[in-house]
């Protein structure tokens, strides 16, 4: 009887020397004896069993079920196959469902924030704001939507219905150009006493959603607003002034404070 080498039977089962190797380490392929030469030398049954070996493999069936399908009945063979049929469908699923997720992270916005809040950031994009200043709103939604999940919806339905005020837009218009403003920039001014017009309408109105923030989270996101422009801090000042507390968390104060200028 022929027999083959371990490059011959893996050439005639479609596979590589590496494969035929890993198979009789994993115990699906048993090792035949080697002679005087100390040499492999195979049969045809090897050569067929590796070929469904390979045939099995290469169609998804995971290796650690290989050897008992190799030698299953076959109602039991079409009970194994579709269990990996359907094991397989959940993975497409899962599969699916990641690539979704990835097209979503490809567009920027989506990494850590919900869908409501990536659509508020683009409607801040329609308004011409500079992408630096949504960048900014985009951190601190991160920061904030993590916080309050459950009421973030109800917040950013808010902030869409700021938007519908024409003096509002202008506000962030104005805002969205401070970053590089010097602290004393007379556009603070303006902008102090557009959000003062702005916060006496909406408080005499009943006020508005505000997100369950504690102080330690609100004072570090008032911080972070100062940090990153120059004229904040002056603004903040400003506001003061009028009688108003806070960036994240504006509070009316009873009585506003003595102008220093």
């Amino acid at each position: 009887m022929t027999m083959l080498t371990i490059s011959q039977v893996a050439s005639y089962a479609g596979v590589t020397v590496a494969a035929v190797r890993h198979y009789h380490r994993v115990g699906l392929l048993p090792e035949p004896p080697r002679d005087a030469s100390g040499y492999r030398r195979y049969d045809a049954a090897a050569v067929v069993r590796l070929i469904r070996i390979h045939v099995l493999a290469s169609a998804g069936v995971p290796l650690a079920q290989v050897e008992s399908m190799l030698d299953a009945d076959q109602a039991s063979f079409t009970t194994a196959i579709k269990a990996i049929d359907r094991q397989l469908d959940g993975e497409i699923q899962r599969l699916q469902a990641t690539r979704t997720r990835l097209a979503k992270l490809a567009a920027g916005d989506h990494l850590a924030l919900p869908q409501c809040v990536v659509d508020y950031l683009a409607r801040l994009r329609s308004l011409g704001l500079s992408e630096d200043f949504v960048a900014q709103e985009r951190d601190a939604w991160i920061v904030v939507s993590a916080q309050v999940p459950e009421q973030i919806n109800a917040i950013i339905a808010q902030k869409h219905r700021d938007l519908d005020d024409p003096e509002m837009v202008q506000l962030y218009r104005l805002l969205s150009t401070a970053a590089d403003w010097s602290s004393d920039d007379p556009r603070l001014t303006e902008v102090a006493d557009l959000l003062e017009e702005i916060l006496n309408r909406v408080m005499a109105a009943g006020g508005v959603v505000e997100p369950d923030l504690d102080d330690r989270l609100v004072a570090f996101l008032d911080a972070t607003m100062v940090a990153a422009a120059p004229a904040a801090a002056q603004l903040l000042t400003l506001l003061e002034q009028r009688g108003w507390t806070g960036w994240t968390r504006m509070e009316r104060r009873s009585e506003p404070s003595p102008s220093t200028s």
